[in-house]
């Protein structure tokens, strides 16, 4: 997702509608975990190009959710949808909206919640503690819950398929990226950096990677779900280019997921770049 918000944003640099210098301010609104931003005073100001880098080199959510205000969720539905088609897309929305949805699954006056209120319910471990925290912000009692667990309340949204895509739908949109056909040359070569371009980072594919390959490439991970998506070699118009799309589900992220993504890289390295053991 926040790879959309960062072509989204950079469109309307190279459409002259707005500076990478020019300021957004921190509101009460914009905060939600995880990040540094959420425990910024109200009133801050960071350019545009720094909540670039606090949004993909951080993966601030924080400063996702002011960049998603500055450009509008309209404009960035759009930009996406241009990007990367409408099947199976059910829509962006900003990172509160997405804590909100997902708790709706227990009790549906969670859309109610504020993001004060969310912050303080993610530091509830994410299980049975994360459950009895939203049920104790909305003041309700256990029976009258909708979902029991986190996992079902999990499940209820991955469902709506809201701030989702198929990996072909984003595989097709990293090709289009590397080719130039979302982004000006600054403004690729500018994304490019912050998706962190000749940095090895020995973390899920990557780590089955040869050191040796540029990788630009962003995760991402929700409830028993991991990604790591990018692409090998995407300098020159990505006419070497390789894309990756991978994901898992039903694994725990720090036990497993990592593992079978460092294996996906491995086979990457073996049969497509032809790496010997």
């Amino acid at each position: 997702m926040k790879v959309l918000v960062a072509i989204a944003v950079l469109q309307e640099v190279d459409a002259g509608r707005l500076a990478l210098a020019d300021k957004v301010v921190l509101t009460a609104g914009d905060r939600i975990e995880a990040g540094k931003l959420v425990w910024q005073p109200t009133g801050t100001s960071y350019t545009v190009d720094e909540l670039l880098e606090r949004m993909l080199g951080d993966s601030d959510n924080t400063a996702a959710n002011m960049l998603i205000r500055r450009i509008g969720l309209d404009r960035l539905n759009a930009s996406a949808r241009a990007a990367m088609g409408s099947a199976g897309f059910g829509g962006l929305t900003d990172f509160a909206t997405i804590r909100r949805d997902v708790y709706a699954g227990i009790h549906a006056d969670a859309r109610r919640l504020s993001n004060d209120a969310l912050v303080r319910i993610a530091a509830a471990p994410l299980g049975p503690g994360r459950v009895d925290a939203v049920r104790r912000a909305l003041r309700k009692q256990p029976a009258e819950l909708d979902a029991k667990t986190i996992g079902e309340a999990y499940d209820r949204y991955y469902r709506t398929n809201r701030n989702a895509a198929t990996l072909e739908a984003y595989g097709a949109m990293l090709e289009k990226l590397v080719r130039g056909e979302l982004l000006s040359p600054a403004g690729t070569e500018r994304l490019f950096r912050h998706m962190k371009i000749g940095i090895y980072t020995n973390y899920r594919l990557q780590s089955g990677l040869p050191r040796s390959v540029t990788f630009i490439h962003k995760t991402g991970t929700q409830y028993l779900r991991a990604c790591h998506a990018g692409v090998i070699s995407p300098e020159g118009g990505g006419a070497r280019a390789v894309v990756v799309a991978a994901c898992t589900a039903g694994l725990d992220e720090q036990s497993e997921a990592g593992k079978v993504l460092k294996r996906v890289g491995q086979a990457i390295s073996e049969t497509v770049l032809a790496v010997p053991r």
